[in-house]
C-alpha cells in the first residue's frame, strides 16, 4: 500500500468556491458498497435511502473565528495566527505567520534543532486590534507546538475575557483551496451547530437543513450528536511514501452515554447507525472498547485513529461524506469504508460527471 494509491486527477475547476445556494439540493452520488454499483441524486433524495430505525450520528462542533490578523507589537510588521486547538490557562497552539520571525524567545539553537526547548525570556507579541484601531487582543509566543509549524501562544486581553477577544477580531477560517469566497459564512456552518471548538468545520453535515433533519424525524430516522474538534491538519495531505508511517493529528473528542444508549437500541432492533461525515467515524470508532466489546463515553479525551484500508469497523453501517483531497487521510478512511475499488470508481465517475468538491462541494453516500 503507498499513498500514491489513493490519489486521482482533480480538475481545479471541480473544486467548490463557494456553496450550493440551498444546502440540500446539492448533488449526491450514491455508493453500494456491497456491488460498487453507483447513483446520481440530489442531496434531499436522503430520505430515500434511509429507513425507519436507522440512527444518524453528526458532529456538532462548530467553526471558531480562529483567523486573527494583527501586527508585532515590536516592528509593527504584519502577522497572522490561525487557532488550532484550546491548551486551556488562555493558551493555544495555533499556526502562526511569518513562522521565521514567530519563534519562542530564547530558544537553544546549538541543540542542533529547529524545534529547541524555549529557555525563558519573553517571546514575541502580536497585537489584534478592532474597526476602531483599539487593541482587543494580544498573543505571545511561548513555545513549540506539537503540530508541526505549530507555536503554543498565551493570548490576553485587557478589555474582554478571551472569548469575546476573539470573537471581537477573529475571523472564520476557510480551506487553503477556496479562494475569495465573500458570501455568508454562516453557510460554512452545520445549522446544528453548537460548540464553537474547530478550526474547520465537519463539512459533511453542511448539506443539512433543518427541513430536512424535521422531515428525517418525521419518518422515524433517530438523531444523534457527538463532537470531535477539528483541526487544520485534516488538510494536509499525507507526504509518506507508505502511509503507515504517517504521523496522525491529534484531535479531541466527546461522545455522551445518552448518544451510546441510542447507538445500542438502534442496532439491538436492526437499524443502521449512519455516521455524517468522517470526523463522526473517528468519534465512534475511537470510543470502541477492545476489553468490553462497546462503546464507552468519552468528554474531551485526544484521538489520533488513522483509518486505514482493514481496518474493522465496529459501529458504523453507512456514511454521508463529502468529496475528499487526493491522498489525503480522509480519502485512506473512505476506502477503508466503502472499499477500495469501489471508492477510486465512484471517484471517477464523480470527476467525468462533473461534481463539485471538497468542503463547498457536493455528497456521497456509501450505503
Amino acid at each position: 500500500m503507498k499513498t500514491s494509491d489513493f490519489g486521482y486527477i482533480l480538475p481545479k475547476e471541480l473544486i467548490a468556491q463557494e456553496p450550493c445556494a440551498k444546502r440540500d439540493a446539492c448533488k449526491m452520488l450514491v455508493l453500494d458498497k456491497s456491488n460498487g454499483e453507483v447513483q446520481d441524486k440530489h442531496f434531499y433524495d436522503i430520505v430515500d435511502f434511509v429507513k425507519p430505525g436507522d440512527l444518524l450520528v453528526a458532529n456538532e462542533t462548530r467553526v471558531l473565528p480562529a483567523r486573527l490578523l494583527g501586527v508585532k507589537r515590536d516592528t509593527g510588521g504584519e502577522a497572522e495566527l490561525l487557532l488550532l486547538k484550546n491548551l486551556g490557562d488562555d493558551q493555544w497552539e495555533a499556526l502562526v505567520k511569518p513562522g521565521r520571525r514567530l519563534k519562542p524567545a530564547s530558544l537553544a539553537e546549538n541543540l542542533g534543532t529547529t524545534k529547541s526547548a524555549s529557555c525563558g525570556g519573553k517571546g514575541p507579541i502580536v497585537d489584534f486590534s478592532d474597526d476602531n484601531n483599539e487593541v482587543i487582543l494580544s498573543a505571545e509566543i511561548i513555545d513549540w507546538g506539537s503540530s508541526e509549524g505549530a507555536r503554543i501562544v498565551k493570548l490576553s486581553s485587557d478589555v474582554y475575557d478571551i472569548g469575546k477577544a476573539i470573537h471581537k477580531v477573529g475571523a472564520t477560517p476557510l480551506p487553503p483551496y477556496i479562494h475569495g469566497y465573500t458570501g455568508n459564512m454562516e453557510m460554512y456552518q452545520t445549522v446544528y451547530s453548537v460548540n464553537e471548538t474547530s478550526a474547520a468545520a465537519p463539512t459533511a453535515g453542511l448539506h443539512f437543513t433543518e427541513e430536512l433533519i424535521a422531515r428525517l424525524r418525521e419518518r422515524g430516522i433517530g438523531w444523534a450528536t457527538v463532537e470531535l474538534e477539528v483541526g487544520i491538519d485534516t488538510f494536509k495531505p499525507v507526504t509518506e511514501d507508505d502511509p503507515k508511517d504517517h504521523q496522525m493529528h491529534t484531535e479531541m473528542r466527546s461522545i455522551s452515554q445518552e448518544t451510546i444508549d441510542r447507538i445500542n437500541e438502534t442496532k439491538a432492533k436492526g437499524g443502521r447507525v449512519i455516521a455524517v461525515g468522517t470526523t463522526s467515524v473517528r468519534t465512534l470508532e475511537s470510543a470502541w472498547d477492545e476489553s468490553t466489546g462497546s462503546l464507552k463515553p468519552v468528554d474531551r479525551e485526544p484521538t489520533n485513529l488513522f483509518i486505514l484500508p482493514g481496518y474493522n469497523f465496529k459501529c458504523v453501517d453507512a456514511l454521508i461524506t463529502n468529496f475528499h483531497v487526493p491522498e489525503s487521510t480522509l480519502m485512506m478512511l473512505v476506502t477503508a469504508f466503502g472499499g477500495y475499488d469501489n471508492v477510486m470508481n465512484a471517484y471517477a465517475h464523480a470527476v467525468e460527471s462533473k461534481y463539485r468538491f471538497l468542503s463547498f462541494g457536493d455528497a456521497m453516500f456509501i450505503k
